[in-house]
């Protein structure tokens, strides 16, 4: 099994939620995925791979959005689901990594529960909307309610990568339509609507453990500006990766070690 990947499922108060692990070490690292138009059943390996450089020094945790959303869930509420996933696994003090919504939702838990978060990476997220934001989160939304998938998962790619990449990976953008178009819909829907409720630029200064913030300067989804406000607010280091955009944790070379120097540092 690559890296003791591993998916699991967790019995909560009202739910189940599946989570991934992988990972040998014995400092525990929660990493919040952003919006994805799929569950993470089957992802454990594939993510295991992307974020093996964590594996040895973490046993890295990644939960799930609670199996059935209802419309008007927030951000804070999906934080509340990762905190009580963790209060389960006796999971505190842990170093959090969080990706666009999951970034979103990782302010909110360190917000909420400090004694969860011993050190915090923002990665191309935000803190408050902007028209940018609001703009793709609805175009997106009209296109799901279309039934234009492939218009929808080519958008997205067109919107998260850069030229260089798209035009390496140009070949498979058709399976990708298949791969990645939404299978529950008014989850994706309400999934979508739920990027839209983050609002943490006023309470910033509440989350007291060290943050770093990371982003790319041609983000077309929420904006590289948006990573540079929160960080200038906070008062919290941010590099932006001037000629990439909102798949910069996916393309930046350097990304996860950056990650891990941070996490690192005492």
């Amino acid at each position: 099994m690559i890296y003791q990947a591993k998916e699991q499922k967790l019995k909560l108060k009202d739910f189940d939620l599946d989570y991934i692990t992988f990972g040998s070490g014995d400092k525990p690292l929660v990493m919040i995925q952003g919006l994805n138009t799929r569950t993470i059943h089957g992802a454990a390996m594939g993510l295991a791979y992307m974020y093996r450089g964590f594996a040895r020094e973490y046993k890295v945790y990644l939960f799930d959005r609670r199996p059935k959303v209802e419309k008007g869930i927030t951000v804070r509420d999906m934080a509340a689901d990762v905190a009580m996933a963790m209060d389960a696994l006796q999971i505190s003090d842990a170093h959090v990594f969080g990706v666009s919504q999951g970034g979103m939702i990782a302010q909110y838990l360190a917000i909420d529960r400090p004694d969860l978060v011993r050190k915090l990476v923002l990665s191309v997220t935000l803190s408050r909307n902007n028209p940018t934001v609001e703009r793709v989160i609805h175009d997106w939304m009209d296109m799901t309610r279309r039934g234009d998938m492939k218009a929808l998962v080519q958008d997205m790619a067109e919107k998260m990568y850069s030229e260089k990449y798209l035009k390496r990976y140009q070949l498979m953008l058709p399976l990708l339509t298949y791969f990645q178009k939404p299978r529950d819909v008014e989850r994706f829907l309400i999934l979508c609507e739920s990027c839209l409720t983050c609002d943490t630029y006023d309470r910033l200064e509440q989350i007291t453990c060290p943050v770093l913030v990371l982003g790319g300067a041609k983000d077309q989804v929420l904006t590289g500006e948006a990573s540079l406000e929160m960080a200038e607010k906070a008062g919290w280091p941010v590099y932006l990766y001037e000629n990439l955009g909102h798949a910069t944790y996916e393309e930046a070379k350097d990304f996860n070690q950056r990650v891990l120097d941070f996490f690192r540092e005492e």
